[in-house]
C-alpha cells in the first residue's frame, strides 16, 4: 500500500492507493496542532493497516515530526516529505522558490501531468489559491481569504451576524441575515472565482486556458461559476502519487 497524505491548515487529506497508479480510498481528518502523536496514531490506525511507501505535503510545520514518527515507528519506513530537492518535474519562476508551498506543487504536478502543460489550478482551502503553469513551468500565484476564513472573519467582527452554514440560499438577494451572509459567501466567492480567471486569461492571454477546481470547497462553490472547470477534489493526492513515483528508493 502507497499513502499519500496532505496536512493542510484545515484538514489532512490522507489517500490510499494499491497499485501506486490510483487513489483508491481517501480518508480526510481535521488538522489538530495540538493533538500529541498518540492521539493522532489512535486515529491512523484506524484506516492505515498496511504501508510501504508515504509521501507527505504539510504546510503545518508542527504536525510533521508527528507524522514522520508514525510511520517510522509502525512500518519502519521513512516518510518522503514534499520539499527542497526533491523531483517533481516541475520548473518554478518564483523571486523565492523556498516559499512556494507544497500543496501548490503537488497540484501543479498532477495537473500538468492528467491535464495540460499550461493551465490553472483554482484550489478552495483555508486560502484560495490560483496557480498559473505554463509549459510545465509555475509562472504565477493569486492568494485570496478562502470562504471558512472569510466566513469566520465576518462572523467574529461583527456582534449582531449569526454563524451560518456554508450552502447557498435560493436567492442572490437575501430577505434576512442568514440568506445574506450565504449570498456574500457563495456567491460573492463564486463571481470571485470567476473573475480572477477572466483576469489571468486577459494577462496571460490564453483565452482557451484549461482550469481545474480542487479543494475541500470546491463541491460547494463549483456550480455557481459561470467560468468552464473541471472539478477534481483530489488533485494534490494525485500529484503526490506522481512525485513519490519520480522519487522511488530503489
Amino acid at each position: 500500500m502507497k499513502i499519500t497524505i496532505d496536512i493542510g491548515n484545515t484538514t489532512i487529506a490522507i489517500g490510499l492507493s494499491k497499485t501506486g497508479e490510483t487513489i483508491d480510498k481517501i480518508y480526510r481528518i481535521n488538522t489538530e496542532k495540538n493533538k500529541s502523536s498518540d492521539e493522532y496514531s489512535l486515529l491512523l490506525n484506524d484506516f492505515i493497516k498496511d504501508c510501504k511507501e508515504v509521501i507527505i505535503s504539510s504546510v503545518v510545520p508542527e504536525l510533521n515530526e508527528v507524522f514522520r514518527d508514525y510511520f517510522w515507528q509502525r512500518f519502519d519506513i521513512e516518510a518522503l516529505f514534499v520539499g527542497t530537492g526533491i523531483k517533481t518535474g516541475l520548473k518554478i519562476n518564483s523571486d523565492n522558490p523556498k516559499e512556494v508551498g507544497s500543496d501548490l506543487i503537488g497540484n501543479s504536478v498532477a495537473a500538468i501531468n492528467l491535464y495540460s502543460e499550461t493551465c490553472l489550478v483554482v484550489d478552495l482551502g483555508t486560502a484560495t489559491t490560483f496557480t498559473y503553469l505554463e509549459k510545465k513551468i509555475l509562472k504565477g500565484v493569486v492568494i485570496a481569504p478562502g470562504l471558512t476564513t472569510s466566513k469566520n472573519a465576518l462572523v467574529s467582527q461583527t456582534s449582531l451576524l449569526p454563524q451560518v452554514g456554508l450552502e447557498a440560499p435560493k436567492r442572490v438577494l437575501g430577505t434576512n441575515s442568514v440568506d445574506c451572509i450565504k449570498s456574500g459567501l457563495i456567491f460573492g466567492h463564486a463571481s470571485m472565482i470567476d473573475g480572477m480567471i477572466k483576469r489571468i486569461k486577459a494577462e496571460t492571454n490564453t483565452p482557451d486556458l484549461k482550469v481545474i477546481i480542487t479543494g475541500g470547497h470546491a463541491k460547494i462553490v463549483y456550480p455557481y461559476c459561470t467560468e468552464e472547470l473541471i472539478k477534481d477534489e483530489s488533485l494534490i493526492l494525485k500529484g503526490l502519487l506522481i512525485i513519490l513515483e519520480k522519487n522511488r528508493r530503489h
